[in-house]
């Protein structure tokens, strides 16, 4: 009886010191995890939300007629089955305050195309706002309220974020006032699709925060209470908050403002060229030893790249001292430079490093858009080696094509199917050497050794694109 006694309190003793240990543990844990609550009382007044209307004219739904009505007169039908009714069109979104005599920063989208906009602030007390100006490409825009010492938040000047550090964001999540979330940073340097234009001048950053409609143009904090990002987008299929938002790098945004405030828009560096990333094969075809960098598919004969001495097959691989690891971070990086500075690129051509001084210009309001080309009647009558029929390229069929051969056939498995050829492209460079005629494409391909990647360059609906292809 003694040494069952005895036994049941040892055991007692040492579930007591597990359970001791893991209190520890989780008191320890929970002494880990960010407090926010300063942060957000001190941050918050200068936080605001932002609604705007367009006016405009909306049509209802048609709507079908009762059978007993059937037989009324065409004007009294038509006044029944369509209405026209004049209609607000709403946005609702987040803001705040940078400066103590009222400018404001929020999202293109949220004002875009608005009649008035309506800055509401912590207190309740509403203001009418003028727009100063906007920038489309990285959806941001710059408001004033007629107000003096409001309160206000700084943009963080250095891009000194990392992958897992605590951010808070504040807004008006579907017009839900000054509303809290936090989380962590799950990426940086993020390019996504924008609706705005083809290219991405932008790099952003990725949390799991939740954003919903309403926060954007909102405040992204990090734990020292600065601003280093602008709330903008989320990837959702519901619509809703699904640990996927995007928010605009704070260190932009002040590029940004400030051009706002002193022009009303924004004015970014330009090449003139199209580029494209590279995949393995078309790496090595370009004397890489793994693909990076952003490869040029078409220069504008008009353009500052053209004028550098910069060449569609050239591959950018540094950019103003920033190296250029994909195609996406290229456009970031000469949008950022000012116009008319001439700074050094490194480049690859035809398998050799080489560095130019770029003078860089001012990017066009919008790209022009290029000619439609038909199809033409084939005049080789075998398949190359390439597993291709080519013809000559006349007057009507070059679109953006200066000069070139058109690809009339396609053998099934051949090394040009392999590459993704089809039918209808227009090759214009083989192996870094320019195609003007059937000839000039005959004695390329007649020299091409097996089994090494070759640069392929054609254009496919106006569009130039580089390919890597392989004779075995």
């Amino acid at each position: 009886m003694h040494t069952l006694t005895a036994k049941w309190a040892s055991g007692i003793k040492t579930v007591i010191a597990i359970v001791s240990i893991s209190v520890v543990s989780l008191v320890s844990q929970a002494a880990e995890l960010p407090d926010f609550t300063q942060l957000i009382e001190q941050h918050s007044p200068a936080v605001v939300k932002i609604t705007a209307v367009s006016k405009g004219l909306a049509v209802e739904p048609q709507r079908a007629l009762p059978p007993d009505m059937q037989g009324l007169p065409d004007i009294f039908r038509e006044l029944l089955e369509r209405r026209q009714a004049p209609r607000d069109r709403g946005s609702l979104g987040s803001g705040f305050i940078i400066s103590a005599d009222g400018y404001v920063l929020t999202n293109d989208h949220v004002v875009d195309k608005m009649d008035s906009i309506t800055v509401i602030l912590n207190d309740q007390r509403e203001y009418s706002a003028t727009l100063v100006g906007s920038d489309e490409r990285s959806d941001l825009a710059l408001l004033k309220i007629d107000a003096k010492n409001l309160p206000t938040l700084a943009l963080a000047k250095d891009e000194t974020l990392k992958v897992g550090q605590w951010v808070v964001a504040i807004g008006s999540p579907f017009g839900l006032d000054y509303s809290a979330s936090a989380g962590i940073v799950s990426a940086i340097g993020r390019s996504i699709p924008s609706a705005h234009s083809e290219s991405n001048y932008v790099p952003f950053i990725q949390t799991d925060v939740a954003i919903n409609p309403g926060n954007s143009g909102g405040p992204l904090f990090n734990m020292d209470g600065e601003v280093v990002g602008i709330n903008s987008q989320i990837y959702s299929p519901s619509g809703g908050s699904v640990g996927l938002s995007f928010a605009i790098p704070a260190s932009l945004a002040i590029d940004v403002v400030a051009q706002l405030k002193d022009k009303g828009r924004v004015d970014r560096g330009w090449l003139g060229v199209m580029i494209q990333d590279v995949d393995k094969n078309l790496a090595s075809s370009l004397g890489m030893d793994k693909p990076m960098g952003a490869l040029i598919s078409e220069v504008d004969p008009d353009g500052p790249a053209a004028k550098s001495g910069l060449e569609a097959g050239d591959l950018i691989i540094k950019f103003n001292g920033q190296a250029v690891n994909t195609s996406s971070d290229l456009p970031y990086l000469v949008g950022r430079t000012a116009p008319k500075s001439e700074v050094p690129v490194v480049i690859m051509r035809k398998g050799k490093q080489q560095s130019l001084n770029v003078t860089v210009g001012i990017l066009p309001v919008s790209p022009q858009e290029a000619a439609s080309r038909p199809a033409s009647a084939p005049v080789q009558n075998t398949v190359d080696s390439l597993g291709l029929i080519v013809a000559p390229l006349d007057r009507t069929q070059r679109g953006g094509a200066e000069a070139g051969v058109v690809v009339q056939q396609v053998k099934a498995g051949s090394p040009a199917a392999e590459a993704g050829l089809q039918v209808g492209d227009i090759i214009t460079q083989l192996a870094f050497s320019d195609i003007k005629s059937t000839g000039d494409y005959a004695k390329i391909v007649k020299g091409l050794p097996k089994n090494e990647p070759q640069a392929v360059r054609f254009y496919r609906e106006n569009r130039p694109v580089f390919r890597s292809i392989i004779i075995k």
